[in-house]
């Protein structure tokens, strides 16, 4: 793969999806804030500081889950519906370098849009005077785009072969069930079903464990309820080999389209 081309394919992606003004998300998660930081006094007056940095997170990883499966499932597939991707395989770029590149572009927007998310409720924090460790929000921030990035493969996979709709319904039901796999794999081993376990560990097998990218709780509850360096590293490398199965098999099923 040619690593120019494959900049070349990311920056015209990143630069596509900012066209079509997604970026103005992060003006409607200030308001989001501004909303929370003025409402939640009147309802919670003890502990509306442990609920703004529930919402905010929150509010941020929906937001951003929104972007990731919206946009993905219709990065490739849309090029497909209007056959520009005629055009575009015609020229000296393989599948490979055009599945990479998509993905490349759109992670780039997710990291660009987390970043400002958080930035913009570090801000909040700190003119409301809410305790809060800015290293647990950071180190949140990191796993949310891994988190999302993992999230934009799946998506970006399910667009290659199948309808944006369909697509867009999968890689949501993906989220939700990688998100509780382990804890579904934890109820069957106190049960005494022996298929019930079996279904339950292929599940965990075969579907991204989502929970261990997922360190809201921990950014709320300060630097001391962080995982410890070691699993830090463990899980980032899950993601990203994951990341890089969901991409292979992306390329594999583009590569077999016939157009």
């Amino acid at each position: 793969m040619n690593v120019n081309r494959i900049f070349t394919i990311a920056n015209n992606a990143f630069l596509e999806v900012v066209r079509d003004r997604i970026l103005y998300i992060i003006g409607f998660y200030a308001v989001i804030l501004a909303v929370a930081v003025n409402f939640l006094p009147q309802i919670a007056a003890t502990t509306e500081d442990k609920m703004f940095l529930d919402v905010g997170l929150a509010a941020m990883s929906i937001l951003c889950l929104i972007i990731a499966v919206f946009v993905g499932t219709g990065l490739i597939n849309k090029e497909i519906e209007k056959r520009t991707i005629l055009m575009l395989i015609a020229k000296p770029v393989s599948r490979n370098e055009f599945v990479v590149g998509k993905y490349l572009g759109l992670s780039a927007v997710i990291t660009l849009i987390v970043a400002a998310m958080t930035a913009i409720y570090l801000i909040f924090l700190q003119i409301n005077n809410i305790s809060y460790s800015a290293t647990s929000i950071i180190v949140n921030a990191i796993f949310l785009v891994l988190q999302l990035s993992l999230i934009s493969a799946i998506a970006i996979t399910f667009g290659v072969f199948t309808a944006s709709i369909l697509a867009t319904a999968l890689t949501f039901a993906v989220y939700l069930m990688g998100n509780i796999t382990q804890d579904l794999l934890n109820l069957t081993r106190i049960g005494e079903n022996p298929g019930l376990k079996r279904i339950a560990q292929a599940l965990y097998l075969l579907l991204p464990d989502l929970s261990r990218l997922d360190l809201k709780n921990e950014a709320v509850y300060g630097l001391s309820a962080l995982p410890d360096s070691t699993t830090l590293f463990i899980n980032a490398g899950y993601s990203l080999i994951y990341t890089a199965m969901v991409l292979a098999l992306a390329i594999l099923i583009f590569s077999q389209k016939e157009f």
